[in-house]
């Protein structure tokens, strides 16, 4: 097929690469704008831009797909049309950053199918991932569906789905599920090779995955410490977990599940952690977790043991 696809972040470049590698013709890639990037904020290429770039594909960098974005494609159809008059045959979107609205969304003869990291009708919405992590999922999937105007609403094309263990970070959990998807992508492409009505219908019950700002990083240290472990892994790396230290924030950048405390810190509070065989363990309600890298307000990321015995060996959480 021609294809026009849109993306953004590093998870979308799979899907990408896949369609170029399986003889398909991508037509041209719409990517986000340079954004800045690190501490001295350089304006950086998406990585779908410097991939698309790489593969030798033309590039239209917008922030939204707008007017623009659409008359770019129509061009692209128009230059490259074949002997039966038509351009794109196929829209697909992965992770791009922003609605596909009319016209555009008529544009290719079969119109946008977009690969979803979750089993819709479940986590529709901008964080997937994230917030079925949150909530203590830990079979996580994939869908392939039809674009329509209602978000993430439209029929489905392929699934599939796989179990990760307890804590996986968001971020590791969508680099596996970006080259995971790219078979779904490839069975939803041939299912409309072979009918162009293909997919059935969305059916359960509805969730949805807002985005998350840095609010939802705040970890309830009153939870289980399975509860706490799975907030943890659905806000990491972004827009990253932390707590409170005497008024003062502490990013959690790596924690994993530990054998509670041998002894109860000094400190009466719900969540104290203590030094024991050289490692930071903070107690919870129903077990604890090792707090393996910190990054407490103003300074570098570092081993949380050392932070600890930097504080006396024992500190509150809150």
């Amino acid at each position: 097929m021609r294809i026009l696809f849109a993306g953004t972040p590093e998870f979308a470049v799979p899907s990408l690469r896949s369609l170029v590698a399986a003889g398909h013709e991508v037509v041209g890639v719409i990517t986000r704008e340079d954004a800045p990037v690190g501490r001295k904020r350089v304006l950086t290429p998406s990585p779908v831009a410097t991939a698309a770039e790489e593969l030798g594909l033309p590039v239209l960098k917008r922030n939204r797909l707008g007017e623009d974005a659409t008359a770019w494609a129509e061009r692209l159809g128009a230059e490259g049309q074949g002997a039966e008059g038509q351009g794109a045959d196929l829209g697909v979107i992965v992770a791009y950053g922003g609605l596909v609205r009319e016209p555009l969304l008529s544009l290719p003869a079969h119109g946008w199918i977009n690969l979803h990291f979750s089993e819709l009708p479940r986590w529709r919405g901008a964080a997937p991932v994230q917030r079925a992590l949150m909530a203590g999922e830990q079979r996580l999937g994939v869908t392939v569906f039809r674009l329509v105007p209602e978000l993430d609403a439209g029929d489905v094309l392929s699934r599939g789905s796989r179990d990760f263990p307890p804590g996986t970070p968001a971020g590791e959990a969508l680099v596996e599920l970006a080259s995971f998807g790219t078979d779904a992508l490839d069975r939803a492409i041939c299912a409309l090779e072979a009918d162009p009505d293909a997919g059935e219908p969305q059916r359960g019950e509805t969730s949805y995955a807002h985005k998350l700002d840095r609010e939802d990083g705040r970890l309830d240290l009153a939870l289980p410490a399975a509860l706490v472990l799975a907030h943890w892994a659905g806000v990491t790396p972004e827009p990253g977990a932390w707590v409170q230290v005497e008024g003062q924030p502490l990013k959690l950048h790596e924690v994993r599940a530990a054998d509670p405390p041998a002894r109860p810190a000094e400190a009466a509070a719900t969540a104290a952690a203590i030094l024991q065989d050289g490692r930071a363990i903070l107690g919870l309600p129903g077990g604890a977790l090792e707090l393996v890298r910190v990054q407490p307000a103003g300074k570098p990321v570092m081993d949380g043991a050392a932070w600890l015995r930097g504080r006396g060996g024992e500190a509150v959480l809150s």
